[in-house]
Parts: structure tokens; C-alpha cells; sequence
């Protein structure tokens, strides 16, 4: 096991990502324990920050982790020291507590335990599966495959599998887009097949009671909803099931 890490995380420069990642979900799977424990009023649990009576939602330690993580990792020089991997770490239990409460900052009020909350969960999950592979080296646009051509086959594929991600998430496909970026195949398969209902490209492109949007709806029907529910099982396990209103 020392071996494979010294081989391919040490010596590949991977130590600070590595470090990122394990804080990363170190930080949300804790955070995520305490918001259960003081949802289910748990005596033994701390319980929420609450200064003066001003509920302190944890956001505001994670930016604070943030730029204290973020400016320490710019001002180390040396990549691979213990500073440099705990600089990284910082910053990854910023991150974790940042986007945990992603759907809180965006609709600007307190959806934590609604429907709406469930959209940081999976901004979350897919945090974690891009720096899963980034840490196994993948790079975005498969920029690393093409890296021994002329520049004109690097420029094109990079366009190409950008344009493709780009409509994959035009089309609603919000994973296969982003993974995409990194195995271009996934972004090919999303960019040729039908836009989810009420997507930015079927609401350009499908007019109303057409047959590509009859197809659409139906295959949302026949396979994303059964995806979806499975997924929100495994979100409700992981972070906690939204309040039922």
C-alpha cells in the first residue's frame, strides 16, 4: 500500500488532490452526522452555532477554511511537504461544508431539509466523482491523449469533446456532461441522444405536442425517474431525508 501511494499519488504530484479528496468527503460525512444528530435533537451532540441567538450556518466556517486553506497552499512553495498537504486538506473541508449547503446559497433561504436541498447532495457527488478522477489521471477534454500530435489534432479534439459536453448539458444531462469532460465517450452518447424534458435545448428545440418531445417524456418516464429515485434513496441514506411539508 506505501509503495502504490509513494508511486502514484507522491511522486505522480497527486499529494495535495489526494489530500483535497479525503478531507473533501471526510468533511461532508461529518457535517452531514451533525446536522442528523442535532435534527434528531441527540442530547449528547453539541448542537447548533449560536451566537447572541444568531443561528451561524456552516457555510461560513467553510469559507473561512476556504481562503485560510486556498491562500496558505499559494504562498507553500514546496508541493509535496506536509504543509502543502495540510493547506490541501483545509481547503477541502471548506469546500465540503461550502457546497453542502450549495441549494442554501443559491435560492438565498434555508431549503437544507426541503426537496431543494437535495440539489447539494448532488453537486457533492459529483464533486467528489471529478476529483475521483482527476486523482486517477484523467485530465479534462482528453487533452492528455492527444498530447503527442500537432497542435491542430490537440485543438480540434479539444473543441470537439468540449462542444459535446456542452450540449450533453444543454440537453439536461448534467453527469453524463460533466464525466464527460473526461471520458469523452459519455459526452458523444449525451450529446446524440434526446434532451431531458424542460431542458434548455428541448424547450429551443422541441416544440409542443411534437413527437421528439412525446419521446423525450416518455423515456424520462421509462428510465430517468427509476434513476432518480434511486438516487435519492442513496442521497436520503447518506445525507438524511428531506422534511416531508
Amino acid at each position: 500500500m506505501g509503495e502504490w501511494f509513494s508511486r502514484e499519488i507522491a511522486d505522480a504530484g497527486r499529494l495535495r488532490l489526494f489530500c483535497f479528496f479525503v478531507a473533501f468527503i471526510a468533511g461532508f460525512l461529518f457535517i452531514r452526522f451533525s446536522v442528523r444528530m442535532i435534527r434528531a435533537q441527540v442530547r449528547w451532540w453539541p448542537g447548533n452555532v449560536t451566537p447572541g441567538g444568531h443561528h451561524v450556518h456552516h457555510v461560513v466556517f467553510g469559507l473561512v477554511f476556504m481562503c485560510v486553506g486556498g491562500v496558505g497552499g499559494l504562498a507553500i512553495e514546496e508541493d509535496s511537504s506536509a504543509w502543502a498537504a495540510g493547506a490541501a486538506a483545509l481547503f477541502g473541508v471548506g469546500t465540503a461544508l461550502v457546497l453542502d449547503e450549495f441549494a442554501l446559497v443559491l435560492h438565498l433561504k434555508d431549503v437544507y431539509w426541503s426537496e431543494q436541498g437535495r440539489l447539494s447532495v448532488e453537486v457533492v457527488f459529483i464533486t467528489i466523482a471529478l476529483c475521483g478522477l482527476l486523482l486517477l489521471g484523467l485530465r479534462p477534454l482528453g487533452a492528455d491523449e492527444v498530447a503527442g500530435d500537432g497542435w491542430w489534432t490537440i485543438a480540434f479534439a479539444l473543441i470537439f469533446n468540449l462542444c459535446v459536453a456542452v450540449v450533453a448539458l444543454l440537453k439536461g444531462k448534467i453527469w453524463t456532461g460533466l464525466l464527460g469532460l473526461f471520458v469523452g465517450v459519455l459526452a458523444i452518447v449525451g450529446a446524440v441522444r434526446l434532451a431531458r424534458p424542460g431542458s434548455p435545448w428541448a424547450r429551443r428545440r422541441y416544440a409542443k405536442g411534437s413527437r421528439k418531445e412525446r419521446r423525450a417524456k416518455a423515456r424520462e418516464r421509462r428510465y430517468r425517474q427509476p434513476l432518480e429515485r434511486f438516487g435519492d434513496r442513496v442521497s436520503d441514506l447518506v445525507a438524511g431525508r428531506p422534511s416531508r411539508r
